[in-house]
């Protein structure tokens, strides 16, 4: 599977606003901001690319769940479960 995005890009120093209590509560239990933040980005950036691919592909997606509909799954005669 292809990433998302350029995983050797360099990092970028970004100016961020944030709720301070979290920020200082955080702060408090060393949680790594810039590696959480990146994380929740790229969980968001696969949940937004996944939804984007379906709604591109729903027509496609809502044939072929009429062709099995209709006609069942290929191997269907082989399956053992």
């Amino acid at each position: 599977m292809q990433p998302l995005f350029d995983l050797k890009a360099p990092k970028k120093p970004t100016n961020l606003s944030l709720n301070s209590d979290l920020l200082k509560k955080c702060k408090a239990l060393n949680i790594n901001l810039s590696a959480t933040l990146e994380q929740a980005l790229v969980e968001k950036l696969a949940k937004s690319s996944s939804e984007k691919w379906a709604d591109e592909n729903k027509n496609a997606i809502r044939a072929y769940n009429k062709f099995v509909e209709k006609n069942g799954c290929f191997g269907d005669e082989f399956r053992e479960f």
